[in-house]
């Protein structure tokens, strides 16, 4: 039996719709229409939970909880005008049916959020009802069957079909396709602007109508009349003539430091809080805009390039902050070229988004840190579409002789292997998901199992309770590892050499305990599948270590002139 009507909204949070499918595994013979329709039933019942739990928090109505949740959002990207919009538009069907006790699952079924395919399972988060799936359903599509809502206009599959939201929606859309930034007047791809591949994601352009001038080049004429490179060191010191440039750089062998990742590489992070009815305020959501526009990632707080101080107020600083402290002349010189879904089937698309000249540049540390989705997927059958370590070995290859061909001589790849990720079950499985924590209703068992059902989990293979499966996936990690570590020994290229690191997140998870901490505490607490920042810092912290005890050429020389730099060019600018 088909549901009534279809309704496509509820709420601007489906705009976090546009970027769920980024953040799972890309892949070729998954259908694309079918994570989208995974992903809208995961929205929707996260939106519906949500809308019950605030009224239960403030013992209001489903009215009042909507026009609350609308409330908290900001005027930007018409977040709060698309929520009131839809709250007008479909709103009485939702309070019919949380007014007569319809869970989020039923309620997102009978608005033809959630789908069943004929032969598929039933898919839910929460327990099902105590009367029969099937009865519940059909009660719910009486309740709104006479509903008035068919009169207004439906908008799509897709929020971006909204006439007002359609220009961000495609702004959004060529950042995450292209991978270079959004606004970049020089085509130089680097940005005066944050968000949209900008830099948050790759230092600050400080002339964006000047192609030439650009973060991680050499100095132009030891930039006596402008800042070629963006590093905040120009100009002639008065006293003797001499190029500040020339003075406090030369020598000190700058460079740069480039991740080749993934989601966990660009810290994809989705706040807790957003899900968590008793801590929601006005200020809640004040950092939505930025978030969407930076594709659900976090890049300026990552381990690799993160140039924010930490918002988890540990001592450990990204590998980008550690390699500017070594030598300020190397300032603004990061980029970030991760996407979520990023793996090494698909990395030879993203990497020509890489920005390096071979003889204007610095040279540079390239860490290739596909850490998940060679081995992770939503699919029914991990296992089929898990890459092969000759498939890993073959696309390696491929990408090595593309830096070679890009970057400057004396330049330095890093392979990091893939992770044991039997540790998301074993520490998370039986405590509650944000979603349940207020009614202990939601285990990360369930919301798992939820997951997968709909096959949008960013890992089934490690997110099961299949020991068998979660086991198999670790087999394959270490045998890609093995490969990548292979490949690190055997091979030489021209402009750079390899090293390997273990991705060891079971000695991240001991350290942390040392300092009191618990394993859980180390992954993303919404979707239990991502190492959060703590873990990102402390992984870059070991990074550097390691960097220093057994390959300091890596890191290049410590620049005795920063105090001089610090003291005649103050910040450089900033980030």
């Amino acid at each position: 039996m088909k549901a009534p009507r279809r309704i496509r909204g509820v709420t601007p949070l489906f705009l976090l719709l546009l970027f769920l499918p980024s953040a799972s595994p890309i892949s070729d013979d998954q259908p694309s229409a079918s994570r989208s329709k995974g992903h809208q039933c995961v929205g929707c019942v996260v939106i519906v939970s949500v809308i019950t739990q605030l009224a239960q928090v403030h013992n209001s109505t489903v009215q009042a909880s909507m026009e609350r949740l609308c409330s908290y959002l900001p005027e930007k990207l018409f977040l709060k005008a698309t929520c009131y919009l839809m709250v007008h538009m479909f709103g009485s069907d939702i309070i019919k049916l949380l007014d007569a006790d319809m869970n989020a699952d039923v309620v997102c079924h009978t608005l033809g959020l959630c789908q069943q395919d004929a032969g598929q399972p039933q898919c839910h988060l929460y327990p099902l009802p105590k009367k029969t799936w099937k009865f519940s359903l059909e009660k719910a599509r009486h309740i709104v069957k006479t509903s008035g809502t068919l009169k207004y206009p439906r908008i799509g599959s897709d929020i971006c079909s909204l006439p007002f939201l359609a220009n961000i929606c495609q702004k959004i859309k060529f950042s995450i396709k292209n991978a270079v930034p959004f606004k970049d007047v020089d085509s130089d791809k680097y940005s005066v602007f944050p968000t949209l591949r900008g830099y948050h994601w790759r230092g600050r352009d400080c002339n964006d109508s000047d192609k030439t001038v650009y973060p991680g080049r050499r100095p132009d004429n030891w930039d006596i009349h402008r800042d070629s490179n963006c590093n905040g060191i120009w100009g002639v010191d008065p006293k003797d003539g001499i190029p500040y440039e020339k003075k406090l750089c030369e020598g000190s062998q700058p460079r740069g430091v480039v991740l080749l990742g993934d989601s966990a590489g660009a810290h994809f992070h989705i706040p807790p809080e957003w899900l968590t009815a008793s801590q929601m305020s006005v200020k809640t959501f004040f950092n939505l805009p930025t978030v969407l526009t930076d594709e659900l990632n976090w890049p300026q707080l990552s381990g690799a390039t993160g140039f924010l101080d930490s918002t988890s107020r540990i001592e450990e600083k990204s590998i980008y902050l550690n390699l500017r402290k070594r030598n300020r002349c190397n300032h603004r010189d990061y980029q970030n070229i991760s996407r979520n879904g990023a793996s090494s089937k698909n990395l030879q698309k993203l990497i020509k988004s890489f920005s390096r000249n071979q003889l204007l540049d610095h040279p540079a540390i390239i860490i290739y840190a596909l850490v998940g989705n060679d081995v992770c997927s939503g699919r029914a059958d991990p296992a089929s579409g898990m890459t092969t370590p000759e498939q890993l070995y073959s696309s390696v290859m491929q990408t090595l002789q593309y830096l070679n061909s890009q970057l400057p001589n004396g330049s330095h790849v890093v392979f990091y292997g893939l992770p044991d990720g039997t540790f998301l079950w074993d520490h998370l499985h039986d405590r509650y998901h944000p979603l349940g924590q207020l009614n202990k209703d939601v285990t990360y068992a369930q919301f798992f199992a939820f997951l997968n059902c709909l096959e949008v989990s960013p890992c089934r293979g490690w997110m099961s309770s299949n020991a068998t499966l979660r086991a198999l996936t670790s087999e394959r990690a270490e045998q890609l590892s093995k490969t990548l570590e292979k490949i690190a020994a055997s091979k030489k290229f021209e402009n750079f050499d390899l090293f390997y690191m273990d991705f060891a997140f079971k000695e991240i998870i001991a350290e942390w305990q040392k300092r009191g901490g618990q394993p859980w505490q180390l992954i993303e607490p919404v979707d239990g599948f991502h190492p959060n920042e703590v873990a990102l810092l402390i992984l870059a912290d070991r990074f550097w270590k390691k960097m220093q005890l057994q390959w300091p050429q890596v890191l290049g020389k410590e620049n005795p002139f920063n105090s001089k730099i610090e003291q005649v060019f103050g910040d450089q600018g900033g980030h």
